[in-house]
């Protein structure tokens, strides 16, 4: 008798349809060979701080920060009153009957097939299974019967998954270390309660940068020269890559009088018949890209939609960062292919490495329909959109009506720069009439090798544009490779990948195609950032963070949160251990809390929440640390009294608050910054009961 764990109950539904002739038991269904029994998600969560004291004092504080446990324990998940919730209780106490019994020689991880999965069941097994059993992994890309029945005849030892299941555990350990810790200490220092994590941080910095460059663009103006002048009746268009300063529009003219002096002549003509390749299957990012910016979909919203037709069994497991299909996998596309066909859709088998390339997929293959085809009718509008547009891309992926176009390229040299026109028409539209695609039948004007193009170069104000705010489609961009220009592409079939699979092997993303999702919707549900249609804004909470933390001179950049990504994968890869990867995020959390003591010209430390700096020189009362600084306690009774946190970009040191207060001059400060960005030093001074520079 084999136990069989699913994840989630929707999962041990599917497999006991699979493998058909079930019994329905309290919590589990059963037959002569199987039980089939399921958690919900998440049954453990790891201890809170106060779990590992003798005498728990659950107020947030100070004395233990930061927490570094010798060992990380996990307790089954409590509710919002601090226990443990009764269905998950009952549920593992279930799960902990059936795997201890007597005639159950083996237990099955059927997690979902990534590393949370992986852990989520492995919990389960490690807390409840009291002896030693036989332990298998049921690796499923999609929850279909025919690909559930394949790989219950085709499981692995769970030792197999071991690597998955460390770097599993290391995320978990170093979320842990970095929310808790951090999270607490922000909190303390500023008196609002900030979520601070490894991921969020710098998503919500990334819209932070970007907003507040938006904010502060200044409009200007610039020159470019261009000519548009016929040539055997028809407008040639032709575009300096020269630009000049808005002082220096008398140097733009010079050029055009100099250009238009000279003689612009076609130096070569190619025009070729070619053929347009499709756009790559989807991975989960990429899908909700194209959701987002074409149903203005959030990607919260999507998931869930895609989530549910796989757990439908329509599609592959959607938490995919490939494009790409694994060679193993042919039989199972040519029958999807197969059953396609029957209903009309044009497609064939192809191999190629376009399409199968097993060295750009880490864990999962690119997204794609399962041979289960659904009801249409029986959808939601919102199903019909994502089923349909991952229906279509893998209809254009296995067209077989190529499409057709002919591509000119004419290249007119005039003086030293060289003018590139390139012009493509569409011969015959093959798989286009299915799938969206961005190329548009361009037509260039008849010019031979030879001919001399009439021109007429002049002058063109234009003006500078600021950056564009975050789209969903951006910062998944963005997110996947955050070390990387955001280039357009013109093409995707022209675009090269393998910048963006190095950083996803190397772990140099933002969270990962599991977990952004959820991390990008707390950070709306924290009012940190807001999603409009499909663009990003920075909101005042997320401002508030991002500036606190600099403040705090806590820096949870790309940089570090692409570290510890790399720590990750070299747990995955087996080239560093579990305890390796948790040693690194110690050490930079302990950095944060054993700032090293400096001058008080130099001090920055803007104590805690709540902190006594003083008595308030107008009315005497006392004056606390507040969110923005120091303020008097009488402000219900009109005193208005308060000392800034930061001036002239400068945080001011609970230190020099204080001195302020005892002896009406601070000690000098060093780093104030003027409006001109240049830096400065000054003493501030109480004068008339308020704050002036004084330079003495």
């Amino acid at each position: 008798m084999k136990v069989i764990i699913a994840e989630k109950p929707s999962l041990a539904r599917n497999i006991v349809d699979a493998i058909g002739n079930m019994k329905k038991n309290n919590g589990y269904f059963s037959n002569n060979d199987y039980i089939v029994t399921w958690a919900f998600g998440h049954l453990f969560s790891l201890y809170d701080i106060e779990d590992y004291e003798e005498n728990p004092d659950k107020k947030w504080k100070m004395d233990n920060l930061p927490c570094f446990p010798e060992k990380f324990k996990f307790k089954l998940k409590e509710d919002n009153n601090k226990k443990i919730d009764s269905g998950v209780l009952k549920q593992f106490n279930i799960i902990k009957e059936l795997v201890n019994m007597s005639d159950v020689d083996a237990i099955i991880n059927a997690g979902d097939a990534d590393r949370e999965g992986e852990i989520i069941v492995r919990l389960c097994i490690m807390n409840a299974l009291k002896g030693k059993k036989k332990l298998l992994r049921l690796w499923l890309p999609d929850q279909t019967p025919e690909t559930i029945n394949k790989a219950l005849t085709e499981m692995k030892e769970e030792v197999e998954y071991n690597n998955l299941a460390n770097e599993g555990f290391a995320r978990t350990y170093i979320d842990w270390l970095y929310g808790v810790n951090l999270t607490r200490y922000a909190t303390l220092k500023t008196g609002t309660l900030q979520r601070v994590g490894r991921v969020i941080v710098p998503i919500v910095k990334a819209i932070y940068d970007r907003d507040l460059s938006i904010r502060n663009f200044v409009e200007d103006i610039y020159y470019s020269i261009s000519s548009k002048e016929e040539t055997n009746g028809e407008v040639v268009e032709l575009n300096s890559k020269l630009k000049f300063d808005k002082k220096d529009l008398s140097k733009a003219g010079e050029t055009c009088d100099k250009y238009n002096s000279l003689e612009a002549i076609v130096t070569d003509k190619k025009v070729k018949k070619d053929k347009m390749e499709p756009g790559k299957l989807y991975s989960l990012s990429k899908l909700q890209n194209v959701l987002g910016k074409k149903y203005k979909m959030s990607m919260d919203k999507s998931l869930a939609i895609i989530q549910k037709l796989y757990e439908d069994g329509y599609l592959t497991y959607p938490r995919t960062n490939s494009e790409y299909l694994a060679t193993p996998e042919k039989d199972k596309i040519k029958t999807i292919i197969n059953n396609l066909s029957k209903l009309n859709y044009p497609v064939t088998f192809k191999d190629k490495k376009t399409i199968f390339n097993d060295a750009k997929i880490e864990s999962h293959s690119a997204l794609t329909p399962t041979y289960k085809i659904p009801d249409i009718k029986k959808l939601t509008e919102d199903e019909k959109i994502v089923y349909k547009t991952v229906l279509k891309r893998f209809v254009a992926v296995f067209c077989n009506e190529e499409c057709l176009v002919e591509k000119t390229e004419i290249k007119i040299k005039l003086d030293e720069e060289e003018f590139n026109l390139k012009g493509t028409v569409i011969l015959e539209p093959g798989w286009t009439k299915y799938d969206d695609y961005t190329a548009k039948d361009k037509i260039l004007p008849n010019l031979n090798k030879g001919d001399v193009v009439n021109i007429n170069f002049k002058p063109v104000e234009k003006k500078t544009t600021p950056p564009k705010h975050y789209t969903i489609e951006t910062l998944n961009n963005y997110l996947k490779n955050p070390f990387k220009e955001d280039k357009a592409k013109a093409n995707e079939d022209e675009y090269d990948d393998e910048e963006d699979y190095k950083a996803i092997f190397e772990g140099l993303e933002l969270g990962t195609e599991a977990t952004r999702t959820g991390i990008i919707d707390n950070a709306i549900r924290s009012e940190y950032i807001s999603l409009k249609k499909d663009v990003y804004h920075i909101l005042p909470k997320g401002e508030y963070l991002i500036e606190s933390l600099i403040q705090m001179e806590i820096s949870m950049d790309k940089y570090k949160t692409s570290e510890m990504g790399k720590a990750l994968k070299k747990v995955f890869r087996n080239e560093i251990k579990v305890e390796d990867s948790v040693e690194v995020a110690k050490n930079e959390i302990n950095d944060v809390f054993s700032k090293k003591q400096v001058s008080i010209e130099k001090d920055t430390d803007n104590g805690f929440y709540g902190d006594y700096i003083g008595k308030c020189p107008k009315c005497g009362k006392d004056v606390l640390k507040n969110r923005y600084g120091y303020g008097c306690i009488g402000y219900k009774e009109g005193c208005d009294f308060r000392i800034n946190g930061v001036i002239c970009k400068r945080v001011i040191s609970k230190s020099n608050a204080v001195k302020l207060l005892e002896t009406g001059k601070t000690s000098k400060i060093e780093d104030f910054i003027s409006k001109k960005d240049t830096k400065f030093s000054a003493y501030l001074v109480l004068k008339d009961n308020k704050i002036e520079f004084s330079f003495d």
